[in-house]
């Protein structure tokens, strides 16, 4: 019988499905010729319209409203809405109807607003222990959502040791906590192996320029936008890739934008080659989401973030992390972008401790360590009788 993996998730950003993605494909490379099965369910969207709508309001805020983010923050670690009775209610039948149609041999949670329902709903169905609850931390440097403890939670993977400490403070057991790095696809492991000039040469772009990565995220928006306009407008040795994520609109406003460049840029949609992206540039400009960053480190792609509005709490110990290492910069004016990339081009031992800084920060096997972490809590299938016969 094959092991049955339940991973849940949600479309808060990018984030969360990109690791459940990542955990999935690393099951796959890491099984070692065990089969799994492994199902993905969007628990906030699918189990009640409260937790949808605020999943939505969530993303609104994401991609025009960043600066209101923080409140959005407080009042979920204030008022718990995945403990209010009504959320409870409907996801109780969510998850035990997930659970009956599934049977998962372990349970894993990417999200911080489902540990308490899920644990809560093991308990009552006598589940506690038979199926194993693992939380992956996708805030990693600490000052996270309160939601990630539950009380039914067999194991926690954090991505560095300030997570670790915050979750500890919470009152959580080291015998709990296992640092493994964030869960980032397997198709990172070899991307600093790559032949950049191949990456650009694929994207029709020079193979030997100098090459940036303006990157808008998932939902395409916040001070992204404002960077790359200002950007269009300098005469910099460059050229540029544009990101806009899922937001039309601004592939539309980016390639318009694009007419008035000194230097060559291409604007891209959404895309799941986020590899090649990276693998063809040299410098990204990013919101500090923490899958992206993490996903850029292993590529050993330094970072300008952006801190023009101050980072959500639980981004801004990764700019700190950036910033204490010197494999990124934070970008607190617009205006300063120019600047900061005359002075790299004109100083390329600057540039290049960036990214050998930045490849020390990463952690390309992240992924196999998390997989081998949940596969071990997974109790082996017990043996078929064996038949004798007379």
């Amino acid at each position: 019988m094959p092991n049955k993996i339940l991973i849940l998730t949600s479309d808060t950003g990018g984030g969360h499905t990109s690791a459940a993605r990542a955990i999935e494909a690393g099951v796959g490379k890491v099984a070692g010729g065990v089969a799994s099965l492994v199902h993905i369910a969007h628990a906030l969207e699918e189990s009640h319209s409260l937790t949808r709508r605020m999943a939505g309001l969530y993303n609104f805020l994401l991609k025009n409203q960043q600066k209101y983010v923080r409140h959005y923050h407080w009042f979920i670690n204030r008022f718990h809405p995945d403990r209010w009775p009504i959320v409870y209610k409907h996801a109780n039948k969510y998850f035990t109807q997930l659970i009956d149609r599934h049977c998962p041999n372990v349970i894993v949670s990417v999200h911080p607003m489902i540990q308490y329902c899920i644990g809560r709903i093991l308990e009552e169905l006598k589940l506690t222990g038979k199926i194993p609850l693992v939380t992956v931390v996708t805030d990693p440097c600490g000052n996270s959502w309160s939601g990630w403890r539950g009380d039914q939670v067999n194991l926690y993977i954090v991505a560095h040791q300030k997570a670790k400490e915050e979750m500890l403070s919470l009152g959580i057991s080291e015998d709990q906590i296992r640092i493994c790095g964030m869960p980032i696809h397997p198709k990172f492991q070899d991307v600093s192996e790559r032949d950049p000039a191949i990456a650009r040469l694929e994207l029709g772009l020079d193979p030997e320029k100098f090459t940036l990565f303006v990157n808008a995220g998932w939902v395409g928006g916040g001070n992204i936008p404002k960077i790359y306009s200002s950007l269009v407008e300098a005469d910099l040795d460059l050229q540029l890739i544009f990101l806009a994520g899922r937001n039309q609109q601004l592939e539309k406003d980016a390639q318009q934008v694009a007419k008035r460049s000194k230097f060559p840029v291409k604007v891209i949609g959404y895309t799941d080659r986020m590899d090649q992206l990276m693998s063809a540039s040299s410098l990204m400009v990013s919101k500090l989401g923490g899958l992206t960053t993490f996903e850029a480190l292993a590529s050993h792609l330094p970072i300008i973030a952006d801190g023009i509005t101050p980072p959500m709490p639980q981004e801004a110990g990764t700019g700190d992390l950036l910033e204490e290492h010197q494999a990124g910069i934070m970008l607190r004016r617009v205006n300063d972008i120019v600047p900061i990339l005359q002075r790299l081009l004109a100083s390329p031992d600057e540039y290049i401790a960036m990214k050998q800084a930045a490849a020390g920060l990463g952690r390309p096997d992240a992924t196999q360590r998390i997989v081998q972490e949940i596969s071990s809590l997974i109790k082996p299938a017990p043996a078929e009788p064996e038949i004798i016969s007379l």
